[in-house]
């Protein structure tokens, strides 16, 4: 078990004091703490639409070892203990359509069913992964942005399939790598 450094204890001793959370349930509850302490913004304990039955299924994911995807090499920066997959790299988009939802559409044609999706930076990613026949155990959807983004976490919400996600045009790589990194912790990897 790694120890938290004392920067990081002390960050979450003011957090807590800023904002309490402690009548979430322990899944979510973990995910807003650290999206909160990520980002150093309180008002996404009242942002993020979170699903405790969702939480629980993505992590006996990445507790069965089912494949992590992220949208861009960015999310994959912020998940250290865990190997992930982006397509991003390799993407071929047609014309009309990003290379994000390009490579997500190609993440998915390699994970199989049962992955644990991450999108933190497009929009489009998310929508393609709307799109696909993913089968995902959880995805986290915080893409960021004032085109799009708010438009495709509903779109996740309304999909009904298990997610994490927020109603704003907030999020981004560190806020989606935060909540996966959440659930990694709270499943004793650090």
């Amino acid at each position: 078990m790694t120890t938290v450094h004392p920067i990081e204890a002390e960050s979450y001793r003011r957090m807590r004091g800023t904002v309490d959370l402690a009548g979430l349930p322990p899944l979510s509850r973990a995910v807003t703490e650290r999206v909160v302490h990520a980002s150093a913004d309180v008002d996404y304990a009242g942002d993020l639409v979170l699903d405790e039955d969702a939480l629980q299924r993505g992590l006996a994911a990445l507790d069965a070892g089912r494949p992590v995807v992220v949208d861009v090499a960015m999310v994959a920066a912020g998940i250290t203990a865990v190997a992930t997959s982006c397509g991003l790299g390799a993407a071929e988009p047609p014309p009309g359509q990003t290379r994000s939802a390009a490579g997500i559409r190609a993440a998915v044609a390699q994970a199989g069913p049962g992955g644990v999706y991450v999108v933190g930076c497009a929009p489009t990613a998310l929508f393609a992964l709307l799109e696909a026949d993913a089968d995902p155990a959880l995805v986290v959807g915080l893409p960021v942005g004032f085109v799009g983004a708010v438009e495709a976490k509903q779109a996740l919400r309304d999909s009904g399939l298990p997610a994490v996600s927020n109603r704003g045009p907030k999020g981004g790589s560190a806020v989606a790598a935060a909540a996966l990194n959440a659930l990694l912790y709270a499943g004793g990897r650090r």
